[in-house]
């Protein structure tokens, strides 16, 4: 009678427990993502709407202005996929560049799917001799320390983009750091700098009005975003790759039915040809995975960008 009891009991939290993530969700969602404006604001929102339908539920966004409040409030929220957290690289890059984050990207979340790729592009003032990258590290390389370039902050992007290159090339070029992208891109059109590495989005109206010159794009492969530019890989850098990624991640310990659920909503969306089209509109193109993807991406990027930003020295205190 005790045993029969006993198995009762298991049985009906089982069945509580499977039916729990099968309603999911049964309240809205919440998003945080970084400040408004950005990539991954633009994606997330993108992506809140397209799935908000097919889960029956509000997806909020809530905008945070750093990956380590982001991060800190989602590992430490409930793990029942009502608190998620959309980022780029900075979210997994951060805690190599500083001694105290509040999270650990690969203990502390459960990744659901990666959503986009945002390929760099090499630039260079047009007063610069170069239409090439060979031809850009061979005059790196015959005038060590006489080029700058412009880094839009300190472990952004494109200063890691940068740091990549300089050690992949063994170079010596000088860095200069500027408050944000767009102050970088100005120091480049003013010629205060001769190089940089930026979103095509950031630059395309300069290229086109002949202000810049592009040398090349940091993806593997050549980019749908500038498809006429070879990539630094194929130009003199055998491996080199530098693109921003962003995903969507949950609290670790969630449940694998709801991470589940979740991914098969999100591609669903990335899917769709009309996003498709609004993603290259905004200079980013989709890169959906598998939540194991993603986890795998994240630990091999932390790996092998730890030794770049160790070995330039790179310090990002808050």
């Amino acid at each position: 009678m005790h045993m029969k009891k006993f198995l009762e009991i298991g049985v009906a939290l089982l069945c509580g427990s499977t039916a729990g993530a099968q309603d999911y969700p049964l309240k809205p969602i919440r998003v945080i993502t970084s400040a408004p404006g950005g990539s991954s604001d633009f994606v997330a929102r993108l992506i809140a709407q397209g799935i908000s339908p097919a889960l029956g539920q509000q997806v909020l966004i809530d905008n945070r202005t750093g990956a380590t409040t982001g991060g800190d409030i989602v590992s430490k929220s409930p793990a029942d996929g009502y608190t998620l957290i959309y980022w780029g690289s900075t979210f997994w890059t951060l805690p190599l560049m500083r001694k105290s984050v509040p999270y650990d990207p690969v203990k502390d979340f459960a990744p659901i799917t990666m959503s986009i790729t945002e390929p760099l592009m090499l630039v260079v003032h047009p007063s610069l001799p170069v239409k090439s990258t060979r031809e850009l590290i061979a005059l790196a390389k015959s005038r060590p320390g006489d080029l700058n370039y412009a880094s839009g902050g300190v472990g952004s992007s494109n200063h890691l983009a940068a740091e990549l290159f300089k050690s992949m090339a063994d170079l010596r070029i000088a860095t200069v750091q500027y408050r944000g992208s767009g102050g970088a891109v100005t120091a480049l059109l003013g010629g205060e700098v001769q190089l940089m590495f930026s979103t095509t989005a950031a630059v395309a109206p300069h290229i086109k009005s002949g202000r810049l010159r592009p040398l090349a794009v940091t993806s593997t492969k050549p980019s749908a975003l500038a498809p006429a530019l070879p990539t630094i890989s194929a130009s003199g850098i055998s491996g080199y790759e530098a693109s921003q990624r962003a995903g969507l991640l949950a609290p670790a310990k969630t449940s694998p039915n709801i991470i589940r659920r979740l991914h098969q909503e999100v591609i669903a969306v990335l899917n769709k040809p009309d996003v498709k089209e609004r993603f290259i509109s905004h200079g980013v193109e989709i890169l959906a995975s598998t939540p194991d993807e993603f986890a795998s991406m994240m630990k091999s990027e932390m790996t092998r960008m730890d030794k770049v930003i160790k070995d330039a020295g790179i310090r990002d205190d808050g």
